[in-house]
């Protein structure tokens, strides 16, 4: 297959772009900055300019994969940075189904980026791909991110939603944030550690938007998490034990709150997010458990 991915110089997007190059896949990278990120990767990949999205671009495609988006956690959200969230999710997903709606020939599918945070701060209640969305702002985000790309059906698109956890990986992502506090002797429960952690391996990620790119059968939402979440406290627990480091040292909810004003509801509250559509169409999690999860990335992570 030729397929345009959206997001792809980015911690998942990077992983994507090896795994689908490795099975004999084409791939057009659209970034900001192509004279950057041209010699990052090999020769099955062209590397395009964001702004060059079209749709003469989208017809040489058999699928999109749109992973576009500022980060959330790499700032506190000022009203400014709330706005740039939302705007860089929407625009950029607005853009791909625009290009897809211009296409003569268009792809078969649009595998779209999301997140857990749609469903909101839950509690102890299990949220499947049938929940509601939530009211919070990340909930608003994922709503209105997710609107723009369920219009690209109207075009005869198939279109998958992949509601992404909290993702485990060697070189990037939320563990590398909690790594160094670990490795110090400072790690440890976030609040009381009773939130739900909807954690996932990176490579299970990928799989499944692979999976999805594959299965002409799958369409709409999917959760890309484990099917096992555990609390906060559990989670900081395993990765001690993995760490040989101690996991005792609380980060108060106040002081969190204090530093990170609004954003400190993504690890204050969280979601007992399960996988139900993506294991009744047949995925299998190859990392369902947390302590091999751990191991496979930090070890990885330390071999580099």
């Amino acid at each position: 297959m030729r397929i345009g991915i959206t997001g792809a110089t980015g911690f998942l997007g990077r992983k994507l772009v090896r795994a689908l190059t490795a099975r004999g896949d084409t791939v057009v990278a659209f970034t900001r900055d192509p004279r950057k990120h041209r010699d990052r990767f090999g020769p099955r990949v062209e590397v395009a300019a964001l702004a060059e999205l079209s749709p003469s671009m989208v017809e040489r495609m058999d699928a999109v994969v749109n992973l576009a988006g500022e980060p959330v956690s790499d700032g506190r959200w000022t009203d400014a940075r709330k706005d740039a969230i939302l705007r860089s999710r929407v625009e950029a997903t607005r853009a791909v189904v625009t290009a897809i709606g211009g296409a003569t020939k268009r792809p078969s599918v649009l595998v779209n980026a999301s997140a857990v945070g749609f469903y909101g701060p839950r509690g102890d209640e299990e949220v499947d791909e049938q929940s509601p969305a939530g009211d919070d702002f990340l909930a608003h985000v994922c709503a209105a991110w997710e609107s723009e790309a369920k219009r690209v059906t109207s075009h005869g698109v198939r279109e998958v939603r992949v509601r992404i956890g909290v993702v485990l990986g060697d070189d990037g992502g939320a563990l590398a944030k909690m790594l160094p506090a670990f490795k110090a002797f400072v790690g440890g429960p976030i609040g009381d550690g009773r939130q739900w952690f909807p954690w996932v391996h990176v490579d299970d990620v990928v799989s499944l938007i692979v999976f999805a790119l594959d299965r002409a059968d799958v369409a709409g939402p999917l959760n890309a998490t484990a099917p096992t979440p555990v609390r906060f406290r559990d989670f900081a627990h395993t990765l001690g034990e993995v760490l040989h480091r101690p996991a005792w040292l609380p980060v108060p909810a106040f002081a969190l709150r204090a530093a990170m004003g609004e954003m400190s509801t993504i690890v204050l509250s969280g979601q007992r997010a399960i996988p139900r559509a993506a294991m009744a169409a047949g995925f299998a999690f190859a990392h369902g458990d947390l302590r091999e999860a751990l191991q496979s990335t930090v070890g990885r992570a330390q071999e580099r």
